[in-house]
C-alpha cells in the first residue's frame, strides 16, 4: 500500500469521489452528498487529501481533512473533519481505511487541530463499526446533514501521544 498526497481534484481523486457518489446514491436513494467542497479545502496545511494505491500503482482508497471553527454549522474550533473516506468494493477489509483514518489523524494533529468530526450515515453501518472501534463516540450534529434524521456525527480528541 503507498499513499500520496494529491489535490482533490487530481484525476484519480475525482474517480474515486464519483465512485463514493454512486455509492451514496445507491444506499441512500439520492442524488449523493451534496456538501460543499472544493480542492482548496485540503491543501496543507489547513487540510490534507490522500489517496492509497495497491501493488498495482490502482487508487484503491481515499480520505481528507479539512479545518473548521465555530459558526453556524455546529463546528468548534480546532476541529478538522474528516471527508470522502472510501474503498473500493475489491479492496474492502485489508486495511486500507484504518490506515488512511490513522494517517489523516496524525497529520490534523501535527497542523496543530484538536479534534477530528466527522460525519455519516445510517446506511453505512461499515464505516460506523470502523470509527467506533478507532476511539470515535457521538457526538452533537453539525455540518451540511445536521437536520437529516438518517445522519450520524462522531468525533475524537486528537491529543498529543
Amino acid at each position: 500500500m503507498i499513499f500520496r498526497q494529491v489535490p482533490f481534484d487530481h484525476p484519480d481523486a475525482v474517480k474515486l469521489n464519483d465512485q463514493v457518489q454512486l455509492e451514496y446514491a445507491e444506499r441512500y436513494q439520492s442524488e449523493g452528498d451534496a456538501t460543499p467542497l472544493d480542492a482548496t479545502m485540503f491543501l496543507p496545511p489547513r487540510g490534507l487529501y490522500l489517496l492509497a494505491y495497491d501493488d498495482h500503482d490502482r487508487p484503491v482508497a481515499s480520505g481528507g481533512w479539512r479545518s473548521q471553527e465555530a459558526g453556524g454549522e455546529g463546528y468548534s474550533d480546532g476541529d478538522a473533519e474528516l471527508k470522502r473516506m472510501y474503498v473500493i468494493r475489491e479492496a474492502r477489509g485489508l486495511g486500507f481505511a484504518r490506515r488512511i483514518l490513522a494517517a489523516l489523524e496524525d497529520d490534523a494533529r501535527a497542523a496543530g487541530r484538536t479534534r477530528m468530526v466527522l460525519e455519516t450515515g445510517t446506511k453505512q453501518p461499515e464505516a460506523i463499526a470502523l470509527y467506533t472501534s478507532s476511539g470515535y463516540l457521538p457526538c452533537a450534529k453539525f455540518g451540511h446533514y445536521r437536520h437529516h434524521d438518517e445522519s450520524r456525527c462522531f468525533a475524537k480528541p486528537l491529543s498529543r501521544p
